[in-house]
């Protein structure tokens, strides 16, 4: 099954993606797929903040673990709906999902 997810980019355009829930791919993994200007630079670790998007619907989403929150106390232009992308699964939960992709820190 797919799900729809709509992602804001930086220029304000929104992409409509359709995801699997069936490959165990994450956000940020969807978003280079489509070829969006997310870099995802550490592989989906939590260990760079560059796939950092913010929730704009109001879906509720899994529990930040201890290694998001801590990539997310460091980044830059964080919201109170800030998430990293690659730790957001695709599963059928989602269906409907609006993030957009937070401003890229200048020194990234």
């Amino acid at each position: 099954m797919d799900v729809k997810i709509t992602v804001v980019d930086r220029q304000g355009e929104a992409h409509e993606l359709e995801a699997p829930t069936d490959m165990n791919m994450n956000l940020m993994e969807v978003c280079k797929a489509y070829e969006l200007p997310v870099k995802g630079t550490c592989g989906g670790m939590a260990l760079c903040s560059t796939c950092h998007v913010y929730v704009e619907s109001g879906h509720e989403l899994p529990e930040m673990g201890e290694d998001e929150e801590d990539m997310l106390d460091q980044a830059f232009f964080v919201e109170d709906n800030s998430r990293l992308g690659c730790q957001l699964r695709i599963t059928p939960e989602l269906n409907g999902l609006k993030v957009q992709l937070a401003p890229e820190d200048e020194e990234a």
